[in-house]
């Protein structure tokens, strides 16, 4: 220290021979300050993982005791497992499924929406580790906006285009609204059709949606039929059953 090798960021952590640290670096630094088995977690580990927008200005960091915060360090407790840990740009972090369940209690809906979108993107998402998670964190105050974000990505046996369009007739007929349903207009079938108002809905169920030529064909079919003047909107059977009144 003396000779300016070693320059300290926290007790025991010290940067060598500079401290013009990368993100990367003081985020290194910030774990081993509040080590052992300490990790990145939440939004630090959102960025590590590639699945949020910005890059958070303060770290957090998940702990197995009691440490006192050290700005820029927020600290959370939690005892992990070896499953809810892995390790990024060789920093300790949590699992990306851990990372999910921290960030739904921390975060807007639509920015856990937007994450897990991402991950999907990057082909990261997998279900099953993520269920496994739950199952054991059954108590976490995340539980229950992650599981309502990840419905899209679950297909649903039960949610089948029949089951959807009967409950979406069902609830238009409530609403004073009559369509008429699998109406053919300009050559095109249309879930339900309003023929003077020239509107129609498309009752999408993602596993009938899951192709690249699907989302093709449905760009083109929609882009055709707003050509000829008819306007419609799609709606998926989870928001369908997750918000009928809507």
């Amino acid at each position: 220290m003396r000779q300016g090798r070693l320059h300290r960021l926290y007790r025991g952590v010290y940067a060598v021979g500079h401290r013009r640290l990368s993100w990367e670096g003081h985020c290194l630094a910030a774990v081993l300050a509040c080590a052992p088995a300490a990790v990145a977690s939440h939004a630090t580990a959102g960025w590590l993982w590639g699945i949020l927008r910005s890059r958070p200005e303060r770290f957090d960091v998940t702990a197995a005791t009691r440490r006192h915060p050290k700005s820029p360090i927020r600290i959370h407790y939690a005892d992990l497992t070896e499953a809810d840990r892995a390790v990024r740009d060789n920093i300790p972090t949590t699992s990306l499924p851990r990372t999910f369940l921290d960030l739904a209690s921390s975060i807007s809906p639509d920015r856990l929406e937007k994450s897990v979108e991402q991950a999907d993107k990057r082909g990261l998402l997998d279900l099953r580790p993520i269920d496994a998670l739950l199952a054991r964190c059954s108590r976490h105050s995340g539980v229950s906006a992650l599981r309502q974000v990840l419905a899209i990505y679950r297909p649903d046996p039960a949610v089948t285009r029949a089951g959807t369009e009967r409950l979406f007739r069902k609830l238009a007929e409530e609403a004073g609204l009559r369509p008429s349903m699998n109406f053919v207009a300009a050559g095109y079938e249309l879930d339900a059709y309003w023929e003077a108002e020239r509107f129609g809905v498309e009752l999408e169920v993602y596993a009938t949606h899951g192709s690249r030529a699907a989302f093709e064909r449905d760009g083109a079919r929609q882009e055709d039929l707003m050509l000829l003047g008819i306007e419609t909107i799609r709606i998926s059977g989870p928001r369908l059953e997750r918000e009928p009144r809507a």
